[in-house]
């Protein structure tokens, strides 16, 4: 069973190697998911975690040693069912007008899933509280921002590669954080700052 770290060394969980235990991990991340969803992650118990799915808390201590290690396991899923879906939002684009009208269309998505998915929204409110959260973050923002500026170099494949990464990484980050404060804020309001930040956002894209 291999221990499986992130980039500070602290060791998040164990790799299941066989498919039953893979089974068992999988369920103990559907339970924490659906106790997130009822309560969040501040009411959150291990405890409760292993009960729900159906195993003993020592098996459940063997994959996550806290309650911190699941919620990050957590928020990597979620990032790289991100990084999916921009990835082949913008796998077709070859040129300006279908970059724009990609990356716009994946904004709305995004705010979408934001939305719709009350355990991704309770991860992320809580991640500037959290050092090893927001590293995940800054590891994801880098990485849709380099998705980014492949689909812009792409389309203006003379354009300053230097300046297309730092604009591209800083036009994702900036998502993130209108997405977390959108949803922090009434619905009206928060449809609102999206909108705003998609304009800035499609607007700077089109002036590279």
């Amino acid at each position: 069973m291999e221990a499986i770290e992130d980039n500070s060394g602290q060791a998040l969980r164990r790799a299941p190697s066989q498919k039953r235990s893979q089974e068992r991990v999988e369920r103990m991340l559907q339970a924490a998911s659906a106790l997130i969803s009822e309560g969040g992650s501040d009411a959150m118990r291990m405890g409760e975690v292993a009960e729900r799915a159906g195993v003993s808390i020592g098996s459940l201590y063997q994959y996550f040693p806290d309650k911190g290690a699941i919620i990050r396991t957590l928020a990597e899923r979620y990032n790289a069912e991100g990084r999916a879906c921009i990835a082949d939002g913008l796998a077709g684009v070859r040129d300006m007008k279908g970059l724009i009208e990609a990356f716009g269309g994946l904004i709305d998505v995004y705010y979408g899933i934001f939305l719709a998915e009350p355990v991704m929204r309770d991860i992320w409110s809580g991640t500037q509280a959290d050092k090893a959260l927001r590293d995940i973050d800054l590891r994801d923002s880098r990485a849709n921002g380099a998705l980014l500026a492949g689909a812009l170099l792409r389309v203006k494949p003379d354009a300053d590669s230097d300046l297309v990464e730092r604009k591209a990484f800083l036009i994702m980050s900036l998502g993130e954080s209108t997405m977390r404060l959108a949803i922090s804020v009434e619905r009206a309001e928060g449809d609102l700052l999206v909108a705003d930040y998609k304009a800035m956002a499609l607007r700077e894209i089109a002036a590279l």
